[in-house]
């Protein structure tokens, strides 16, 4: 793919897009990969991405809620019962992992590896054949990016390998995930509603019903003739032994038919957030 670094005369003017980690990480894919002016800037955590397009910092932010290997990313789930902000959009990144090292070292010559505690396990196919001590780091690009700056000749790291290009490191193999069906979706924070667009959506709604026996089944029921892309429940914060339901909808809210299910769900629950209706990813972007 071609990442979005450098803007010309011609170029629409630049939106700056939050995310989490450092230049190399997956999520900066994803920012470059947001708007098509994407300028990116990377903050330590999900809470500081979510803040910076609240106070205007930045256009746009872009949190992970997805992993197609290791399931839902919870923290940044949590956050969007939080916010404010509209889901405009979300992305998805082909993750493939590689094994990088300081120019020079040969992958025998590696004793530990380094980078973000998923990546790890995504890898241990890899780390176990290679006989590597993982070593959990904050993230997969700022591991790459210790690396460099440390300069030690017995140490590897996991990330993309945009990490590797960015720090000077040397690529010592690529693909080394386990899994090769290993994709992460990125919802797409603004500040301003989506703009209507005739692409196909997908609508995200979290809900909580009373503890009555079948209460749960007769607000699901209401979705009927809908296609649900996910369902997952989450305990409440502020309630012992209650839970919140997550549900992905193929479909646009304004759909009559989406519209009236989403009508008889907030109608039921005792709780009802709809978190956003968007453009839903259709290709997934190769790092």
């Amino acid at each position: 793919m071609r990442y979005r670094t450098r803007m010309t005369d011609a170029s629409p003017a630049p939106v700056t897009v939050a995310y989490q980690g450092n230049p190399g990480a997956y999520g900066e894919i994803a920012a470059l990969n947001a708007h098509p002016a994407a300028v990116t800037r990377g903050y330590p955590t999900f809470h500081e991405v979510l803040d910076a397009v609240t106070r205007g910092e930045c256009d746009l932010g872009v949190i992970p809620v997805e992993n197609s290997l290791m399931g839902a990313i919870l923290q940044a789930v949590d956050l969007l019962l939080e916010t404010e902000l509209h889901v405009v959009r979300e992305v998805t990144v082909r993750v493939s992992h590689a094994m990088m090292a300081m120019p020079g070292v040969r992958l025998q010559d590696v004793k530990r590896v380094y980078s973000q505690q998923p990546a790890l396990d995504q890898c241990t196919g890899f780390i176990r054949e290679h006989a590597l001590t993982p070593v959990t780091a904050h993230d997969t690009a700022g591991s790459a990016k210790d690396l460099a700056a440390r300069g030690s000749l017995d140490e590897g790291v996991i990330a993309s390998t945009r990490a590797a290009d960015l720090y000077g490191l040397e690529v010592l193999s690529r693909g080394i995930e386990d899994e090769p069906f290993n994709f992460t979706r990125f919802m797409v924070l603004s500040r301003q509603e989506p703009v209507p667009s005739d692409e196909p959506h997908k609508t995200s709604v979290v809900f909580a019903v009373r503890h009555t026996p079948g209460f749960l089944l007769e607000t699901l029921a209401e979705l009927r003739g809908l296609n649900l892309s996910k369902i997952e429940s989450r305990p409440r914060k502020d309630r012992a032994w209650s839970y919140l339901i997550y549900i992905d909808i193929e479909g646009d809210a304004r759909d009559p038919k989406v519209a009236l299910a989403l009508a008889g769900v907030l109608r039921k629950a005792s709780f009802a957030k709809i978190i956003g209706s968007y453009p839903r990813a259709v290709d997934a972007i190769e790092p």
